[in-house]
């Protein structure tokens, strides 16, 4: 394992691993692998590109691309030129990333032209009209936008007009020399924002989490608790745009010289197919995975012996039955069960290898190093008892920055004496370890997602023939919970449900919609005029079940 030091930088780590592990192999993309050498060279060819592309220290680049070997190259390539990364979810679509891409204060985007059934560029295109137009880019929503960079969907494509092609910024590699990469990278201090990651909070729009490199230090925790060394394979299907793909796909193998087949997307036939051909060791993800994964096991049954272990979030009461009947199915599997957000970097509990199957069905983990972690009366602030739920809040070395220009927000996520306010509820058993068991904020969890109801409201209220909207959770055998629309008509409208929830499509993202629309005369109040969403759960529970 590469050991974290505190003047570890993130961008360090592809030369780091290839001087370790060089020729060995090390990522595995539709069939071809690359070594630890031959990423460290394409990182750098990345990163000249980039330099002659006129993207200086400090720029904020927006990557919305799916995952692809590109992803990796650059996500280390930004970090060693001194670069601020700001993924983007590639399920969303115009609204949502228009306000990832402007509030970050973003001067580059990268995407692709088309990928699948997916037209980013005309996203795009629809984004910045005058794209391709004028020399320069020209927008008032994007002010500090100066390049869009496409990478083509096939090696023969032309190029696109306004924009600049991926091949082009890698052949502008050449002009670059590798004395002015090699001061780039020695001026990178690693107590400076390294990425921003967007996730939902309780109220309003995503918020923007800032992190320095510091969050390698939680991830050689995490490799020392899952025990990852270079004898694994990890079958990596996890978003990268995500922070548990981010950390247990790409970081995982430089700092473990394990190996990584990376997937476009989660496939549990393909997963297991390659547990048994290439003896795959590893998987994560949440509930959802699991599931899937079971299923298709039983389908289709498969030698799966290599497969040891992975960070599967768990621990809500939906997941005990899944991970219970998982220890079965998928054995030997031992799954490391988790707590975490991106605020904490990506986990702070786990269980262990030794833990038993009950702390690993109904936990999620004990504190990690350099972690504390209370239950408290979210009233009066003070401790719950063993086994009392009460709302979880964290004090650790590896809290975030802060919240991307929005120092309201940030202030509120902590107490006065400086622990996280998770939002999210839980108890702490007498043997130390936590149980989460969901949230005290409204925060849907689609298939792995955060959604906030809040926002889809929004959409839903945009059309003139609602009056009221409410959004909350509805259990979901596949993706953990779907959201239900709770919706209340003006007198003269008789919009339906489909018209309704075309208002959403292609705005935001497809897991953000409602599966559900129940028309209502009227929603419950409390006295102060909120919405009683407790009661709104009930009644879709009664309802969608009959």
């Amino acid at each position: 394992m590469i050991d974290w030091t505190p003047t570890l930088r993130l961008g360090d780590l592809p030369s780091l691993a290839a001087a370790a592990w060089g020729d060995q192999p090390a990522q595995k993309y539709k069939g071809r692998w690359e070594s630890f050498a031959d990423i460290d060279r394409e990182v750098d060819r990345v990163a000249r590109g980039l330099i002659a592309s006129g993207v200086l220290p400090g720029d904020k680049v927006a990557v919305w691309l799916n995952n692809c070997p590109e992803w990796v190259y650059l996500m280390f390539a930004l970090a060693k030129i001194g670069v601020v990364q700001v993924p983007v979810n590639t399920r969303f679509r115009t609204s949502d990333s228009e306000y990832i891409i402007g509030q970050s204060d973003c001067t580059t985007l990268i995407t692709h032209d088309i990928s699948g059934p997916i037209d980013y560029l005309e996203m795009v295109r629809e984004l910045i009209p005058t794209l391709g137009e004028e020399d320069d880019i020209t927008s008032e929503k994007f002010p500090n936008l100066s390049r869009v960079i496409v990478k083509p969907s096939a090696p023969d494509s032309t190029g696109h007009a306004g924009v600049l092609d991926w091949r082009d910024v890698l052949a502008a590699a050449d002009d670059v020399p590798e004395s002015e990469l090699t001061a780039r990278a020695e001026a990178v201090d690693p107590a400076n924002t390294v990425f921003i990651m967007y996730t939902s909070g309780t109220t309003g729009f995503p918020k923007g989490v800032m992190r320095h490199h510091g969050f390698l230090r939680n991830e050689q925790d995490r490799l020392m608790t899952l025990g990852t060394t270079e004898a694994d394979i990890m079958f990596n299907y996890l978003p990268l745009f995500h922070i548990m793909g981010y950390v247990d796909g790409p970081v995982m193998m430089m700092m473990a010289g394990n190996r990584m087949i990376l997937a476009e997307t989660f496939d549990p036939e393909e997963t297991l197919d390659a547990v048994e051909t290439e003896g795959v060791t590893m998987v994560a993800g949440f509930e959802t995975h699991l599931k899937g994964l079971m299923d298709a096991q039983e389908r289709k049954p498969r030698d799966i012996q290599t497969l040891r272990s992975g960070l599967l979030a768990g621990g809500m009461y939906s997941a005990v039955p899944v991970f219970q009947k998982a220890l079965e199915v998928l054995h030997p599997l031992v799954p490391i069960t988790a707590y975490g957000m991106t605020e904490i970097g990506a986990n702070a509990s786990l269980s262990e290898l030794t833990s038993s199957p009950e702390q690993i069905c109904e936990t999620s983990g004990q504190p990690c190093p350099g972690f504390e972690i209370r239950v408290i009366d979210p009233e009066t602030g003070k401790d719950r008892p063993a086994r009392t739920p009460g709302e979880i809040v964290v004090k650790t070395y590896n809290i975030m920055q802060g919240y991307y220009k929005k120092p309201d927000e940030t202030a509120a996520a902590f107490t006065e004496d400086g622990w996280l306010l998770s939002g999210d509820m839980g108890y702490l058993r007498e043997d130390g370890y936590l149980r989460f068991l969901g949230r005290y904020k409204d925060m849907l969890k689609i298939g792995g997602e955060n959604v906030d109801p809040m926002e889809v409201e929004g959409y839903l209220l945009g059309h003139p023939g609602i009056k009221l909207a409410a959004v909350v959770g509805y259990p979901d055998r596949r993706l953990t919970e779907v959201g239900v629309a709770f919706v209340v008509r003006w007198p003269e409208s008789d919009v339906e449900a489909g018209e309704l929830l075309e208002t959403c499509r292609g705005r935001i993202a497809s897991f953000k919609i409602p599966r559900h629309v129940i028309f209502t005369d009227d929603l419950p109040m409390t006295s102060t005029g909120k919405i009683q969403k407790a009661k709104l759960r009930e009644r879709a529970l009664d309802e969608l079940a009959r």
